[in-house]
């Protein structure tokens, strides 16, 4: 603070009244001129009167000024107070995001590491549907600080982005899981075979969303053929059974099959059809588990391999 607040109008949010006064008085031996207010000063007005006027350059609050106050010269905000409520860490930066004249920006000094929590709305919030996209988009705006850019192609560029960074995190994973043996499939991999992007972008809107993978879900995932360690709420574990059932009575290939086929390099075995895959790893069955001579696996296309001689019922 005495490197980068001294000449700057500050408001500091604390946890409590005692933290925010004893804190003030800290700030005034180190030479600032700081102010405390909570809901018991009877001069409280007074003070917010004076630190708009400048006569104070620092005040300290516990809750007190989330909302309801304005101050538009306030070109610096301390959150010391943790909260896991994003609207609330909102409402404590936003004191000091009203425009003002001779006012050019406003310092966020982050010592409890708020930012990596509670995301801030930026340009890319308003633009993308996809989180993922909006934090890559705005990644690559601020390399391009102070210079002209198209907002569609901002857009387009942090999209491809984005799937080469979860094309690149798949191959990271499958070559981890092959090296474990593990015996169920990892949920993006699963995701990105059948090209689910809904899957992929999932954000979850209800509190029981949010919850953790419940033991039923986690079964029923581990019986059907999924990692369940990988997926982050129960909405997400919903959605993934969902799927597994729809497909299931679709005739489609089962997470089994995909992982299989996938890991001896065929490609897109999402797309397939569960018979159709049972016919080829029928035959890879009686190869020793070999991909048979002459089948190339990152062109193969089942209905043009199909042969119907010397199938082995397999079931997966």
């Amino acid at each position: 603070m005495q490197k980068y607040c001294k000449d700057r109008k500050t408001v500091v949010f604390l946890p409590l009244i005692k933290t925010s006064q004893k804190f003030s008085d800290i700030l005034n031996q180190k030479g600032f001129n700081a102010a405390e207010v909570n809901g018991e000063n009877a001069d409280r007005a007074e003070i917010l009167r004076d630190f708009d006027n400048g006569k104070y350059n620092v005040l300290c609050n516990s809750m007190l000024l989330t909302e309801g106050w304005d101050c538009p010269s306030v070109d610096c905000v301390i959150v010391l107070r943790p909260t896991k409520v994003r609207s609330l860490y909102c409402q404590m930066v936003g004191r000091g995001t009203r425009l003002c004249e001779g006012k050019k920006e406003l310092l966020l000094l982050d010592f409890l590491w708020h930012t990596e929590r509670h995301e801030l709305c930026r340009l890319a919030s308003l633009i993308c549907s996809d989180e993922e996209v909006a934090r890559k988009m705005t990644e690559n705006l601020a390399e391009k600080a102070g210079t002209a850019f198209d907002i569609e192609e901002a857009v387009q560029t942090a999209s491809e982005d984005v799937v080469a960074q979860r094309e690149e995190a798949l191959a990271k994973q499958l070559s981890e899981m092959k090296q474990r043996k593990r015996k169920l499939v990892d949920p993006l991999q699963y995701e990105m075979s059948i090209q689910a992007e809904d899957l992929s972008s999932y954000v979850p809107a209800f509190g029981w969303e949010c919850a953790p993978v419940s033991d039923n879900q986690r079964s029923a995932l581990e019986r059907l053929g999924i990692f369940p360690d990988e997926i982050e709420n129960a909405g997400k574990a919903k959605m993934i059974l969902d799927r597994l059932s729809k497909r299931k009575n679709a005739g489609l290939t089962t997470p089994k099959q995909i992982r299989l086929l996938e890991s001896k390099g065929f490609k897109h075995v999402g797309q397939w059809r569960f018979d159709e895959a049972s016919r080829l790893i029928s035959r890879i069955a009686a190869n020793g588990w070999k991909v048979p001579r002459g089948i190339d696996t990152a062109n193969y296309t089942p209905e043009e391999n199909y042969t119907p001689e010397g199938d082995v019922n397999y079931e997966w």
